[in-house]
C-alpha cells in the first residue's frame, strides 16, 4: 500500500499533472467570465436591436396531453451557449496564435545568434604555422 501511495504521489506531483490542474481551474474561471460577457454584455444589446428579445427566454411550448405539465423547448438558452462556445473558442485561438508567434520569435532570436567559431585543433594550429612559414620563405 505504501508503494502505491508513493507512486500516486510521484504521478500527482509531475509537472504535467499540476499544469493541467492549473489549466482546468483557470479555464473554469475564464468560462464564467465569458458566460457573463455573453449574458450581461453582448446579448442585451442584440436583443434590444431585435425588438427587446431576451434570448434566454425564447422557447416553444410543446403540445401536452391531458394531465401533463407544460413542456417547453428552450432554444434561446441554446443560442446563448453556442455564442459562449464561439467566443471561448475564438479567445483560445487568439491565445494559441499569440503563444506560437512568441515562440517563433524566440526561435528566430536563437537562430540569429551565430555560434562562436570552434577553437582550432592542435593539428590545425600546426598546419597554420607551417603555412605561415612557407609564405615567409
Amino acid at each position: 500500500m505504501k508503494k502505491f501511495l508513493q507512486e500516486f504521489k510521484e504521478f500527482a506531483m509531475r509537472g504535467n499533472v499540476v499544469d493541467m490542474a492549473v489549466g482546468v481551474i483557470i479555464g473554469g474561471a475564464f468560462g464564467k467570465i465569458v458566460t457573463s460577457l455573453v449574458n450581461d454584455i453582448l446579448m442585451p444589446p442584440i436583443g434590444w436591436l431585435l425588438g427587446g428579445t431576451d434570448f434566454s427566454k425564447l422557447s416553444v411550448k410543446l403540445p401536452v396531453r391531458e394531465g401533463m405539465d407544460p413542456v417547453t423547448w428552450n432554444y434561446g438558452n441554446f443560442i446563448q451557449v453556442v455564442i459562449d462556445f464561439i467566443i471561448v473558442a475564438f479567445c483560445i485561438f487568439l491565445l494559441i496564435k499569440g503563444i506560437n508567434k512568441l515562440s517563433s520569435l524566440k526561435k528566430k532570436e536563437e537562430e540569429e545568434v551565430p555560434a562562436p567559431a570552434p577553437e582550432p585543433t592542435a593539428e590545425e594550429k600546426l598546419l597554420a604555422e607551417i603555412r605561415d612559414l612557407l609564405k615567409t620563405k
